[in-house]
Formats: C-alpha cells, sequence, structure tokens
C-alpha cells in the first residue's frame, strides 16, 4: 500500500513539473533562471517546507531543504539532482531524483524520524549546461570548481549574464557560493538510466558503480565572409565547410579508440546564418566520453591534431576546453548499503555504468556518494519521449529512505 501510494504521490509531482516548459506539447524546456525555472523553484520550495525542511538557497540559485539532526553542527546527508533540461527534453531527467529526494523527507515526516546528522534535500541548477554552456553548474559551483569571477562572465548564447539572469528571477547572487566538504557527510542521487540495459533486463533498479570521463570542447573556426554568388569556389576561406570536414571525420576517432569511447557534436552556431553569405564563423561543440581516462585523454589529442590540420588558407580555428571531468568510481561502502537495503526490501537489481556525468560525479570528490538508477523506456533520453515508470522511482526513493536513515542515524 505504501509503495502504491508512494507512487501516486511521485506521479503527482512529475506531472505538475513538466507543466512549467517554455515549449507545451514539445517536450520539457526548462533552462536556467527562466520563468519555468522559477515556477518549478517555487513549487519544490513549497514542498520542502509542507515537508518541514528549513529552506535555503545559495549564490548559484541551487535549492536545499534541511532537516535538522540532534548532533550540533553534524555534515548532512544529502539526497537530491537537478531540475533544469536540455531543449525539448523530457519530463524524468533531473526531476526524477528530486521529487524520490522531496519523498524521502516526507517519509521522515510521516513516520517522525529523528536524524542526529541532518537530512539535507538538494535541488540543483544547470547541470546540462543548455544555458551557459559547461554543465554541472550548481555542484561545481558549491564546492569552488567554479569561481565567482567565472561564474560572472558566463553569458547565455543572447549575451545574458549568469548575475542578470538570476536578478531577473528575484534570486540574489550575492549569498554564500561554495560550501565546505566538512558540512557534507554523504550524497545519494537518483537519476534514469538515459540507456536500454535495465529496461533489457527487465530489472528495476541499477546500484551504479563508477561514472564515465567526459570532456568538452568548444571548437570556433573563423573564415571569411563574402557573396554566395560571385566569390569563385578557389577563393573561399568557407567556415562551415572546414567545420563539416572536421566533424565528418570525428565519429572515426572514437571508434579507433575503442572500449566503449564515444564522441559527440551537438551544438553547431553559424555565422552570420544567411542563406546567401559564405559563412565566416562557426563554434560547435565536441563531447568526448569513456570509462576510462587514458581513453578520454588520447581522443583530446587526436581531436586537437584534426582540428589544427585544418588551419591555413583563411581559416583559423581555437579549441577551448569547457569541462574536464576524470571517471571517478562511487563509494564502496554505500554501494554496499544500497544494495543491502534493496535486498532486505526484496527489489530486484543489479550493479550498472553511466555513459552519462551527473552532479554526483562531482560532488564524489569532496564526500561519499551513492547513485541509483532506474529504467528509460526504449533507453531514450533528452526527448519528449523520455519515460520512466513513477512506481520505480518509488522503489529507489524506499531504498534511499532506509539509506538515509541508516546514515543519518535516525530513530523514532
Amino acid at each position: 500500500m505504501r509503495l502504491l501510494e508512494l507512487k501516486e504521490r511521485i506521479q503527482q509531482h512529475i506531472d505538475q513539473i513538466s507543466e512549467y516548459t517554455a515549449t507545451p506539447g514539445k517536450g520539457t524546456t526548462r533552462l536556467t533562471y527562466s520563468q519555468e525555472d522559477l515556477k518549478t523553484r517555487n513549487y519544490i520550495k513549497a514542498k520542502m517546507k509542507e515537508y518541514g525542511l528549513q529552506v535555503r538557497e545559495d549564490g548559484f540559485g541551487n535549492i536545499f531543504g534541511k532537516l535538522e539532526g540532534t548532533i550540533k553542527d553534524a555534515p548532512s546527508v544529502m539526497v537530491g539532482s537537478h531540475f533544469d533540461s536540455v531543449p525539448h527534453g523530457g519530463s524524468y531527467d533531473g526531476p526524477a531524483g528530486v521529487v524520490a529526494a522531496l519523498e524521502v523527507a516526507a517519509l521522515f515526516a510521516k513516520n517522525k524520524m529523528r536524524p542526529k546528522y541532518p537530512l539535507e534535500i538538494v535541488a540543483l541548477v544547470e547541470e546540462e549546461g543548455a544555458r551557459f554552456g559547461g554543465g554541472l553548474m550548481g555542484s561545481r559551483g558549491m564546492v569552488g570548481l567554479l569561481g565567482e569571477e567565472e561564474f560572472k562572465s558566463l553569458r547565455d548564447h543572447n549575451g545574458v549574464s549568469t548575475i542578470e539572469a538570476m536578478s531577473g528571477i528575484g534570486l540574489d547572487p550575492s549569498l554564500p557560493k561554495k560550501r565546505d566538504s566538512k558540512t557534507m557527510k554523504a550524497f545519494l542521487e537518483l537519476h534514469i538510466e538515459q540507456g536500454p540495459i535495465l529496461e533489457e533486463k527487465d530489472i528495476p533498479i541499477g546500484v551504479v558503480e563508477a561514472i564515465v570521463g567526459l570532456t568538452q570542447l568548444e571548437v570556433t573556426v573563423k573564415g571569411q565572409a563574402g557573396h554566395a554568388g560571385t566569390t569563385p569556389m578557389d577563393r573561399r576561406s568557407d567556415a562551415l565547410v572546414a567545420s563539416a570536414s572536421i566533424i565528418a571525420q570525428l565519429p572515426a576517432l572514437a571508434e579507433e579508440e575503442e572500449q566503449g569511447t564515444v564522441i559527440t557534436t551537438g551544438r553547431l552556431n553559424v555565422y552570420p546564418n544567411g542563406a546567401n553569405v559564405i559563412p565566416d564563423q562557426v563554434v560547435f561543440s565536441v563531447d568526448i566520453r569513456s570509462g576510462k581516462e587514458e581513453h578520454v585523454l588520447n581522443v583530446i589529442e587526436k581531436t586537437k591534431n584534426l582540428v589544427h590540420s585544418f588551419n591555413g588558407s583563411g581559416i583559423d580555428i581555437t579549441i577551448e576546453q569547457l569541462l574536464y571531468i576524470q571517471p571517478k568510481e562511487l563509494n564502496p561502502g554505500i554501494r554496499s548499503l544500497l544494495k543491502e537495503k534493496s535486498e532486505e526490501l526484496q527489489i530486484p537489481y543489479c550493479s550498472i555504468h553511466s555513459g552519462a556525468g551527473h552532479d554526483a560525479m562531482v560532488l564524489s570528490d569532496y564526500t561519499d556518494v551513492g547513485m541509483l538508477f532506474i529504467p528509460s523506456k526504449n533507453g531514450l533520453s533528452h526527448c519528449p519521449e523520455e519515460w520512466s515508470d513513477s512506481e520505480d522511482i518509488a522503489r529507489a526513493a524506499e531504498i534511499f529512505y532506509e539509506t538515509a536513515k541508516n546514515l543519518t542515524e535516525a530513530e523514532k
């Protein structure tokens, strides 16, 4: 009965949050510091208060809801995820983890659990990097990997700064940003798998062993604009033709490396973007991932060599590394605890590796981290068709509740 009630509440959360999109009927578009962010933020904060948590935000707009522990100044057991989305994404990537965390707090309140170590529910900003680039901004910021000046210098594609965008929805960028790692005892994150493995195995829970390493490069190709009709082909320095030639050769670099290495160009901006103008500048992304750092580093080097080989004949290319995160093994003790609680609750599980980056991998350098995956229908994510069963989210919330009771040393 509890699982059914939990499932229904979770589905209500998901359905409500999915309404906060800039593209109704065309998936979830919830960019950081947008009006959709504000509506979601207000919903999350209201639920935190309803569940008896003390709510605060930091200077990035990350949201924290705290159930104080009986040990004075003790570090928190944190549970949460992010609530931003990619353009035209789904309803579950991020919010599934946030609502599971909220329901952990609800179960603490309902069962009158008194933790010795604080329980803290966390909703993080800009994990996707869809507005300001790079990704994992909320988690990187709170542990000090994103400095004040770098944060202030970030702009979206319209030239709007982080500070302007925050102020636009009433957030205060002057609030404290960095969080001392001594205030964090553990971090638990639920996420949809975004792949096909759990569904194919018909297993509702994946205990994440490790998260892939990743880098994001930004390549800027500069050429010379000209008239599409009057510039002879042998006189052109076409930035888009050079970019297309580079991008077409990138997949082979990952295929040569093997070992599950992948490479993606997902963003490409052409300037001046006129049908009758030869492009004079193209900026595109290169996302490289692998389970072993040596493979990431090898492909970065090969990518740079390929890109620089196109310099000359009026083409000038630069590369900037926006993000670099090493592969991360998650905490063995918490992995064992998650498996133990799954067994006690008679919930089937398997071990799994994450091919996507998550806030958990940033925080794993600063505290003990555990992560659960739930199945994604047809392995789809980052699209309107993204779907996961709220019953699986409910199962994960129950595992996290039992795990959080253990980690916070909660008593009735």
